[in-house]
């Protein structure tokens, strides 16, 4: 009750806090026209389709490509982190495991995809966020709620879309270089321009660093990542298009594991396309892709090599109507583990694919819009799955949509859970967790500002959850219900961003918090140009978590403050200040535990993650 209270205390500061800039953004609408376009932008991930973001009827957050350079982060996670919706834990800093919470939901019931393509471990079902370069992405699209209807299995928490940049206009080089605590250095040169109808991109980075412990009174743990991508596209003039990308990143990072241990990895996705028009409302696309993701682990009492390869074949279809949108198609996936084993034992199965047939519709009644969505999945390790969604929308006003939305969902078992090598440490007849998902909700989109307010439930059945014997069974139920605030404003050279997340994820078998998330979190971005100066700030706060199921491992919660300053000192050129946990300090979103082999007793220990941090960087470019 007590966290109810607070949390619905938060929600009416910040609204208070909000109506000046109501106020002042009304009396500034008629000035700020073109802000419209950046607080309104066109989503694709909710729909398969472009939509501008109420139209999507869907709650979505986007970090366009001003946002991501404003606040220069060195991991992806660091923008993600408090976002409305989403929590994530860390077990350090630099390159160490990650894991992204979308609405309560584990990390393997959340979607990452970038530019269409699905990246995770098949292994773990989790994607490896910690190793994305984010200078490799203009453009990020978190998409809350079960898209499980148009992406299929894991998607119950959410989606969250990466796009890599496409070029256009006159060739553009771009590079950039930093330097700063803890020994790190950043680089990366990109190229980028269309000609004739023909669009390209090609990137490199590179990211090294001595590191932080990631323990108390550790050694540090260093990280280091070379990227690589290239991108190009041709629209020939019967309107046809085809197109490729690639993106490869690997490195080597550090991390304690009884002692020091290091992963060397690999991500990378690769995928060529084809998109024609069959008649003037009628387009289709063919999609033929592969994601990687590879892990080599050395440690003190144990090694294992980790290989997820991904294989998806898609085709995909859209019918305009008028004002009404048909989108169907049909994908073909295979997972591979390659050669995956732990400490030299091997999986029992080692491959499976997947079938499924897709189709939405996009109807607009004005007032009154409708998007209905059916999948159907058929999985060669746990079967059959049939996931759909209503979503109703009502424009009140010209300012104000409303919606409402059910969706269901389900996550599959990942390998690990399913033919883990160790003797009783997996299940072949695990079935895969279904959810559905009830959503209310209110957007206001006005010209200089917005503001969006949901409220939702999930429930999750067939929860996999460990036995007495560590064995992994269908048991356990979960119910997650919480409410979202967003806003943002651009106003005189202000830019401000708040995310207001309450959540409340519940094992309906114990009563207990779900492991690892925290419940009330606040997010606040805001920026300030000055002619060329710019300055910005960050605050994120969250409350305690606890680790472990039993709730018996408490984490406390905690706030930082990001600042960062920039100066446009010539033409092209600028250069910029980040100094991040401004503060010091000192927090854990996640614990380990060491093994006393004296009294067969686990000791805990917490990941701190790192302190206060300043780096300079210079860039060139637009």
């Amino acid at each position: 009750m007590k966290n109810r209270i607070i949390a619905t205390s938060g929600l009416a500061a910040f609204g208070l806090a909000t109506l000046p800039l109501a106020v002042q953004a009304q009396s500034n609408s008629a000035k700020q026209e073109s802000a419209t376009v950046e607080l309104n932008p066109m989503v694709v991930t909710a729909t398969l389709a472009p939509r501008t973001a109420d139209q999507s009827l869907s709650s979505v957050t986007v970090l366009d490509e001003a946002a991501l350079r404003r606040q220069d982060p060195s991991s992806v996670t660091e923008v993600l982190r408090g976002q409305a919706g989403v929590d994530v834990t860390t077990q350090g800093s630099f390159g160490k495991q990650s894991s992204v919470f979308i609405r309560g939901t584990g990390s393997n019931a959340n979607v990452l995809m970038i530019d269409g393509i699905r990246l995770r471990s098949a292994t773990t079902g989790a994607a490896s966020w910690e190793f994305l370069d984010p200078r490799m992405f203009e453009r990020a699209e978190i998409v809350r709620g079960p898209r499980g209807s148009l992406y299929g299995a894991d998607a119950v928490g959410g989606v969250i879309q990466l796009f890599t940049p496409e070029g256009q206009g006159e060739p553009t080089p771009r590079f950039f270089f930093a330097g700063g605590s803890f020994d790190t250095q950043r680089y990366s040169a990109s190229l980028s321009g269309a000609e004739g109808g023909t669009r390209y991109h090609f990137a490199a980075s590179r990211f090294d660093t001595e590191g932080v412990p990631v323990r108390r009174g550790g050694d540090d743990k260093g990280y280091d990542n070379t990227t690589g991508m290239i991108r190009l596209s041709h629209t020939f003039l019967g309107g046809g298009e085809v197109g490729m990308l690639a993106l490869r990143g690997r490195g080597n990072t550090e991390f304690d594991a009884s002692g020091p241990a290091e992963d060397d990895f690999v991500q990378q996705v690769a995928a060529v396309y084809a998109e024609a028009p069959v008649t003037d409302t009628w387009t289709s696309r063919v999609t033929l892709s592969e994601a990687r993701d590879e892990r080599d682990t050395l440690a003190p009492t144990y090694s294992s090599l980790f290989e997820t390869r991904t294989r998806t074949a898609e085709w995909k279809n859209t019918l305009a109507m008028g004002r009404h949108e048909v989108v169907f198609g049909a994908e073909y996936s295979e997972d591979d583990l390659g050669d995956s084993q732990t400490s030299g034992l091997a999986f029992d199965e080692d491959s499976r694919d997947n079938r499924a047939v897709f189709a939405q519709g996009l109807l607009d009644f004005q007032p009154l819009t409708t998007q209905l969505s059916l999948r159907h999945d058929d999985n060669q390790a746990f079967g059959e799955e049939l996931t759909g969604s209503l979503a109703l929308g009502y424009e009140l006003d010209e300012h104000h949509v409303a919606r409402a939305s059910y969706g269901t969902a389900f996550r599959a078992p990942t390998f690990n859970e399913l033919y883990f090598p160790f003797v009783g440490s997996s299940n072949p007849d695990l079935d895969a967790e279904s959810s559905e998902t009830f959503e209310l909700g209110i957007r206001g989109q006005y010209d200089a500002w917005f503001w969006d307010l949901a409220a939702y439930q999930t429930e999750v059945n067939d929860l996999i959850a460990l036995d007495a014997s560590f064995r992994p069974v269908n048991v356990n139920e979960a119910r997650i219900h919480g409410a979202e605030l967003s806003a943002g404003a651009e106003l005189d050279g202000w830019t401000l961003a708040a995310a207001l997340t309450y959540t409340d994820p519940e094992d309906r078998e114990t009563g207990n918090q779900l492991a690892r998330r925290a419940t009330q979190s606040l997010r606040l971005d805001l920026d300030r140009e000055l002619g060329d100066w710019s300055l910005g700030a960050s605050w994120m706060a969250q409350n305690h978590r606890y680790n472990d199921s039993a709730n018996q491992q408490r984490l406390p919660g905690y706030g930082i403050v990001d600042l960062r300053a920039g100066w446009d000192f010539a033409p092209m050129w600028s250069a910029r200040l980040t100094v991040d946990n401004v503060l010091d300090k000192e927090y854990a979103t996640a614990r380990g535990s060491d093994f006393d082999p004296v009294t067969f007793e686990a000791i805990p220990f917490d990941y701190i993650n790192a302190g206060r941090a300043a780096f300079v960087s210079v860039h060139f470019g637009q």
